[in-house]
């Protein structure tokens, strides 16, 4: 194959260790246990997709058996043995993969030819890729052939799985992790790359490969590769263009999705998700970028606009930045919860994007909108009401000779000045608190419903056993069926109402029945009257298999009927 029809990936794979991008340490460790001959029995490279284990792993073995030596390793001219390993053909390098040969009988056969010497080279070395896919007892028979190999024999272990190999192998080996290669050299390395390609594409186009690829060389050379093969002429691969050629959605469009959802307008944050989801964007996809979004909302205070990985712009940083401000941290996180739960039932849902619409709705009413509005009205109102007062105590001075002798010294018409604040903060805390008075269980369990407080209106109602209600303490007694949050919600209700502190205790008295076993009991009480009575034999007689269930009593009847 020549090098003009080869993909990318493997055109610009790396001959030897200087060509290797974005794992300085492990390069700089092999190359002097190279030097001083400290050559380990062996090897695992371990690393997310395309950082170069097996490049790694192939251009070790070239350094342990080329024909020049490490020190003038072939690089364009090859050796017999560099040529034969770069091609898979080498007699004494065998190339493994271990997801296709993972029986005990593959080990076994590569043990006994293990036990032959190298033919052409100097090593025989087995490089194993993927080798987490092995079964137990495949790595059971390779554990005393790993532990003390010939002189001639190393092995090289790539996987993608660290977890997954038994720790008895890995304490045998010398590991090596291979960090994902960091944004700044990716793109400095496609840059290269696309000039020698003369693809005609810009840096913004650049950085969203680098940000799709997440780190793999090999998937930001196949994605360029892609672009590249797709431009018409001597055309320019811009940043839209490669949206389009990539499927990839702009995730910055979720910070207007979220300020919609902020805002409460049910009906476009709904158009402008269908809009998203016509371009083809994958449920899951949209979840895990939505995800992504709702973290710098939260922490984008401690984040600066040189982002590592090219995820923000500087416009959408700032963006960000400055709607967060006005954002309740809560419900940050509360959305946060509601998209992790909505990830794992989206495998429940046949169809997944109704599934994301309903979790669109349920986040809309999760934002307490009127509470927003109202605080906002508030602070107008607060500052309307304070300036009259202090102008007012100006214009009239006989009505409050005691304000006017206070703010005599102070000065007047400025809007930040100090005393002015001062009483601001004073009304808006009287304003806050909104007078409701709750002297009885009946009130408390009215203004639940007033403030469709349903979950605690039904607690109070169906589980509450009342021992004493008095002033800012309530007393009850205790219910294993009580919702295990309610006295924590109860009391920051009532807090939230009252602007007082509540006391909610449990007793071990008896206490009162609950509103609805009361209710029950009156019920039954009426029922066995009834059953007493002339009408109900009559009833019975004519009806044997009748149930009496409930007695509603006729209110436009008169009384004496």
């Amino acid at each position: 194959m020549s090098s003009k029809s080869k993909v990318l990936a493997l055109k610009y794979r790396p001959q030897v260790f200087k060509d290797l991008i974005g794992q300085k340490v492990i390069t700089e460790t092999l190359i002097n246990s190279l030097k001083i001959k400290k050559i380990s029995n062996a090897y695992l490279f371990t690393g997310i997709r395309g950082v170069g284990k097996t490049t790694i792993a192939r251009i070790l073995a070239k350094s342990l058996n080329c024909k020049n030596g490490f020190e003038k390793i072939c690089k364009e001219n090859l050796c017999e043995n560099c040529k034969s390993i770069t091609d898979s053909n080498h007699l004494d390098v065998l190339e493994m993969d271990a997801a296709s040969k993972t029986g005990v009988d593959d080990i076994r056969d590569l043990i006994e030819f293990s036990r032959y010497g190298p033919s052409i080279a100097k090593f025989k070395i087995f490089i194993i890729d993927e080798v987490h896919m092995l079964s137990k007892q495949a790595f059971n028979a390779l554990l005393k052939t790993l532990e003390e190999p010939p002189e001639y024999l190393k092995f090289i272990f790539a996987t993608t799985e660290i977890r997954k190999i038994p720790i008895t192998i890995i304490s045998r080996c010398q590991r090596f992790d291979l960090s994902r290669i960091k944004a700044e050299e990716l793109f400095d390395y496609l840059k290269i790359v696309s000039d020698k390609e003369n693809g005609n594409i810009t840096d913004e186009a650049l950085k969203l490969i680098v940000k799709m690829s997440e780190g793999s060389v090999r998937d930001s050379l196949s994605l360029l590769d892609r672009a590249i093969a797709t431009k018409a002429n001597d055309s320019e691969i811009n940043l839209e263009y490669a949206q389009k050629i990539f499927g990839y959605f702009d995730r910055s469009k979720l910070i207007e999705l979220i300020k919609l959802i902020f805002s409460g307008k049910e009906q476009e944050t709904l158009k402008f998700y269908r809009n998203i989801y016509e371009q083809g964007v994958e449920p899951k996809t949209f979840l895990n970028d939505f995800l992504e979004i709702l973290y710098y909302f939260k922490n984008i205070q401690f984040l600066n606009s040189e982002n590592s990985n090219f995820t923000l712009n500087n416009a959408e940083f700032n963006e960000i930045k400055n709607v967060s401000n006005s954002l309740d941290k809560k419900d940050i996180l509360l959305f946060w919860q509601f998209t992790i739960k909505t990830l794992k039932e989206l495998d429940i849902v046949s169809d997944q994007n109704i599934s994301i619409e309903m979790f669109l709705i349920r986040l809309l009413y999760l934002v307490d909108n009127s509470s927003i509005n109202e605080k906002n009205e508030m602070k107008d109102n607060i500052e309307v009401k304070t300036q009259t007062k202090i102008l007012g105590s100006i214009e009239n001075p006989e009505e409050d000779a005691s304000n006017l002798e206070v703010n005599k010294n102070r000065p007047i018409n400025q809007i930040k000045n100090y005393f002015q604040e001062e009483n601001i903060k004073k009304d808006i805390k009287k304003f806050n608190n909104f007078e409701i008075e709750i002297k009885s269980f009946e009130d408390l369990i009215k203004i639940c419903e007033q403030k469709r407080e349903i979950q605690l209106k039904y607690e109070l109602e169906t589980n509450v056993n009342l021992v004493k209600f008095e002033k800012n303490r309530i007393e009850i007694s205790f219910n294993d069926k009580i919702e295990k949050n309610f006295i924590k919600d109860i009391t920051k209700r009532l807090f939230e109402w009252t602007n007082e502190r509540w006391i909610i205790s449990l007793s071990k008295e008896k206490g009162n029945l609950s509103i609805k076993d009361n209710k029950i009991k009156i019920i039954n009480k009426e029922i066995n009257e009834f059953k007493a009575t002339p009408l109900y034999e009559k009833i019975r007689n004519s009806f044997p298999d009748a149930k009496l269930l409930n007695i509603k009593k006729n209110k436009n009847k008169s009384k004496d009927e």
